[in-house]
């Protein structure tokens, strides 16, 4: 969910500024920092409304509107306001009663934007809500308890639920999840058909001669880093890849979108694959354990950092079947991989790519979710982990170069 997020301030001292005011509030209104001065007057068609109705209470037009003035706004335009918003808005007046709300902040909430600057003020209202919990709303139809599900499922506060609530539309619904198991339930029939075999494929000769597995002889191919995905050991594999993919996958997609669902995914397959090249040197891989173990250990991680918050039944209970569950897959993929090959010297797949989706999932995946809504670029912890993760690929890159041959690792013939 990556669109651009309101400025909502209220201090207690104005601070003067060019044009285009533009301030945020210490989360105690003591302190009042001012804002990048890349914010210019909004001239969308909904925002020229809101600059009007501004203007109505800022007769002196200082670019501020006094948080008295601002509650008989809200008393008298509320209607037009998604109810849990104007609870927040409420809040956040009553909590700033010597204060002032500024232009820029009022038109970017009010057009239902959020921002950091907006996610520091609303700490001050979010104290003071009054409101029935999200959980205690009733009359709700199928897919509003289903959304409701999904936000006490992913997110800690219930500022966050009760906004992901009221703004999510299911458009576009969380299609990147489900297009990736769609095509790796078709990928594993074909070859289940083709090779005559569900259960442990990978005891087939013709299993690795597909263009999709990695293998350390062909690891010039660079899109077997990421193609491996589609192919998987047996049924076995699948379904429990394909559970998880789709229990937390899902829900994480409907919170946070395809694009930041997408990354943990993308960055956990070729974190998994480059992860093989360098500590299992001789070992092919397939399956999409990289990417799924990515999800799943952000999920969980961010479920732990933020324990009180998260308000999901059964959380102790899911969590130890989730891990329970992982525990299983990454039991047999060990299993497997020192199992006698059906075709020696060929090694069975590796079990190294879950271990990088799993590091992948505890550094960059949780950084992402933790951050709902606001631009990943404005973290500087995402820049670090993400420059790690960088420097990561770079060094398997070189490794996958010159480190065979130094080495003399001796290799497998290709299938």
């Amino acid at each position: 969910m990556e669109e651009s997020s309101p400025r909502m301030t209220g201090g207690t001292r104005e601070a003067p500024v060019n044009i285009s005011p533009a301030v945020a509030a210490h989360a105690e209104g003591e302190e009042i920092e001012v804002l990048e001065s890349t914010d210019v007057l909004p001239v969308a068609p909904e925002e020229v409304q809101w600059k009007s109705l501004f203007d109505k209470y800022d007769p002196e037009n200082s670019g501020f509107i006094s948080t008295e003035r601002f509650r008989d706004l809200l008393a008298t335009h509320g209607s037009e306001l998604d109810p849990h918003k104007l609870e927040v808005l409420l809040a956040l007046a009553d909590g700033n009663a010597d204060g002032k709300i500024c232009y820029q902040d009022f038109v970017n909430l009010m057009s239902n934007k959020r921002s950091n600057s907006f996610r520091r003020a609303i700490l001050q209202g979010s104290r003071q809500l009054k409101g029935c919990s999200l959980r205690d709303e009733v009359g709700l139809g199928l897919s509003q308890r289903l959304v409701r599900h999904v936000a006490y499922e992913t997110l800690p506060r219930e500022v966050d639920r009760k906004w992901y609530f009221d703004s999510y539309t299911y458009c576009p619904p969380p299609w990147f999840i489900l297009a990736i198991t769609i095509a790796e339930v078709a990928v594993f029939m074909y070859y289940g058909i083709q090779l005559d075999r569900l259960v442990l494929q990978v005891s087939s000769p013709s299993f690795l001669k597909s263009p999709l597995p990695y293998h350390p002889q062909l690891r010039t191919q660079a899109w077997r880093y990421f193609s491996y995905v589609f192919m998987h050991t047996g049924i076995e594999h699948l379904s429990l890849n394909m559970a998880m993919q789709l229990l937390v996958g899902v829900p994480l997609e409907m919170v946070h979108g395809a694009l930041r669902i997408g990354l943990i995914y993308v960055c956990g397959v070729l974190a998994g694959s480059l992860a093989v090249s360098v500590t299992d040197m001789t070992a092919p891989v397939v399956g999409s354990s990289g990417g799924v173990y990515a999800l799943v250990s952000a999920h969980l991680a961010n479920v732990v950092m933020n324990w009180s918050g998260m308000k999901c039944q059964f959380k102790l209970f899911r969590m130890a079947m989730a891990l329970v569950c992982m525990s299983v897959e990454f039991g047999r993929a060990v299993w497997l991989r020192f199992y006698p090959p059906a075709f020696p010297p060929c090694p069975n797949p590796s079990f190294v790519a879950h271990l990088g989706g799993v590091l992948v999932g505890l550094t960059l995946g949780v950084v992402v979710l933790q951050n709902y809504e606001q631009r990943l670029q404005e973290q500087s912890l995402f820049w670090i982990f993400f420059c790690v993760y960088t420097l990561f690929v770079l060094c398997a890159v070189f490794w996958n170069i010159f480190a065979y041959s130094l080495l003399d690792v001796r290799i497998p013939p290709a299938p």
